[in-house]
């Protein structure tokens, strides 16, 4: 089965030479990627449209999903600075739960 996505990298390529050109250059390495991963789209929806209100990022938090491979760069960002799950919660934006399930599902895995 072939898993389709959203091609990110046309949709931001699209929406910066549009709405916000001026920020090209420093989306370029990232929009260069052969494929973005949650994190990469994250990062590039940070630089175009900026911090937003608190109702706004409430909305978008629960809309958020990461696939397997963005799960195990969190968790080893994790491993790497000796973060507990409240910072990282903070970090990444995300309940300490979440963390604590990815660490049971995906730390045995590996």
């Amino acid at each position: 089965m072939i898993e389709q996505a959203p091609d990110y990298i046309r949709i931001y390529t699209d929406i910066i030479a549009m709405k916000h050109p001026q920020k090209l250059e420093i989306c370029a390495p990232i929009l260069q990627k052969k494929r973005l991963t949650a994190l990469d789209v994250l990062k590039l929806n940070e630089i175009v449209f900026g911090l937003e209100g608190i109702e706004t990022e409430k909305f978008n938090q629960r809309h958020k999903s990461y696939d397997k491979s963005a799960i195990i760069k969190i968790l080893n960002f994790q491993k790497d600075h000796g973060y507990n799950n409240t910072q990282m919660a903070n970090q990444f934006k995300m309940s300490r739960n979440t963390l604590a399930k990815w660490k049971k599902s995906f730390e045995c895995n590996q």
